[in-house]
């Protein structure tokens, strides 16, 4: 406790100054600096939906910029008029003999000889400045990514077999139709532009069902000649015993 307040004494103690009367020269200098910045904002918008699963990966962002600075003073001149003093100086003192002498005043303080002109150097500065930025964002965290994009895979191969389960019935569909209309002698005409519906249907015969069909039954001599005396026979009249 002694020590802290020892320390406090110690700096809340009077302090001497000393002032010097040694002149010390200051330079002022003035301007003007334009600090231009482009920000550069990363956000979601090239993010991954696919049915509800999100994923984020890597992303460039390359925004070009153009920007442009004009500076001017107002009032604008190019000349100003310095004035020339008269400063001349041949009397105002004597000698021992009574002849005039300069005395280093002139004889016509505040006469004005003529104006001068001289240039300003005022002019506008306009500076065109153009670039491009670029930022790369990476996730940090892999292992979510991966696990998202397995996801993503995953709905990727339902919607293809929901696809591919839809496109069968259609075409199941499409074969039945057909064959029930060309059993009922049903079809398009050739030249109409829905006969290419049916085009590629081709009805046959069921298994284990006969078609309609005919056989010839071949005849041989022997069998010609018995056919013939049959029918001599036939031909005969018959004899009629009498009572």
């Amino acid at each position: 406790m002694k020590r802290v307040l020892a320390a406090l004494l110690l700096f809340a103690g009077p302090v001497n100054a000393q002032v010097s009367s040694t002149a010390a020269p200051v330079a002022n200098s003035s301007g003007s600096v334009t600090n231009q910045a482009v920000q550069v904002v990363p956000s979601k918008t090239f993010a991954s939906v696919i049915n509800g699963v999100q994923c984020q990966g890597a992303t460039l962002h390359i925004n070009p910029f153009l920007s442009s600075t004009t500076g001017w003073s107002d009032p604008y001149e190019r000349y100003y008029n310095e004035p020339v003093y008269d400063t001349l100086d041949l009397v105002g003192a004597t000698d021992p003999e009574g002849n005039p002498l300069p005395d280093g005043r002139p004889d016509n303080p505040g006469n004005i000889l003529f104006h001068k002109p001289v240039r300003t150097g005022q002019k506008t500065n306009f500076s065109i400045n153009g670039g491009i930025t670029a930022q790369i964002s990476i996730p940090l965290d892999r292992s979510h990514i991966r696990t998202c994009r397995r996801a993503a895979e995953k709905q990727v191969e339902l919607m293809e077999a929901s696809l591919a389960d839809k496109r069968l019935n259609y075409e199941i569909a499409r074969l039945r139709n057909c064959a029930d209309l060309m059993k009922e002698g049903v079809m398009f005409h050739p030249k109409s532009p829905y006969s290419k519906i049916c085009a590629d249907v081709v009805l046959v015969n069921p298994p284990g069902v006969l078609p309609p069909h005919t056989h010839s039954i071949p005849t041989s001599s022997k069998t010609a000649g018995n056919a013939d005396a049959a029918k001599q026979t036939q031909q005969q009249p018959s004899s009629q015993a009498s009572p």
